[in-house]
């Protein structure tokens, strides 16, 4: 059986990544917004509020969550290259998908702040050198975290958000 949670697989890091492999990451991290938009075009606001899995968050709360996760990472980066090995402030995921803009607002609100947000963290990556990407920031939860490392895991997040969306599109007929 398919896991509806995870249609690309879970977020792996397996060894060190090459300074190429962190530009073809960051590629991905690229063309994210234009994969989101496309993932909900022509949906309606029912569909919008649908679930892309039993118990799982609506396609609304997938969208909005996109831009409040990565504008979270986007601070990250500026801390890490700002400040020695800052530690960052984790925050409740699911408590802000269930606040009145994650389950209502107009999900163009989101696909346009997702594309400003991608234009300038990218803008931003595409300058690191290859020390500035082995900087590190302190996760409470997760430890130490490495530049690179947060480069692959925000690649895998969108994709993985955006094959929630298209998954349930695609299970369900809507074409």
């Amino acid at each position: 059986m398919e896991d509806l949670r995870y249609p690309v697989g879970r977020f792996r890091m397996e060894g060190d990544l090459t300074y190429d492999q962190v530009q073809r990451l960051i590629d991905q991290i690229a063309e994210a917004p234009a994969k989101l938009r496309a993932a909900v075009e022509g949906l309606s606001p029912e569909q919008l509020d649908t679930t892309y899995r039993p118990g799982g968050w609506t396609v609304r709360q997938v969208v909005h969550h996109l831009p409040d996760s990565h504008l979270n990472s986007y601070v990250r980066f500026k801390l890490a290259l700002t400040e020695d090995q800052p530690t960052i402030k984790p925050y409740h995921e699911d408590r802000w998908a269930e606040l009145e803009d994650g389950r209502n607002a107009p999900v163009e609100l989101s696909l346009s702040l997702l594309e400003s947000l991608h234009a300038r963290w990218v803008l931003l990556l595409r300058s690191l050198t290859a020390e500035d990407l082995a900087r590190t920031f302190n996760h409470p939860e997760l430890g130490i975290i490495r530049l690179d490392t947060n480069v692959s895991l925000y690649a895998w997040h969108g994709r993985h958000h955006i094959a929630q969306i298209t998954s349930l599109r695609e299970r369900m007929g809507w074409s």
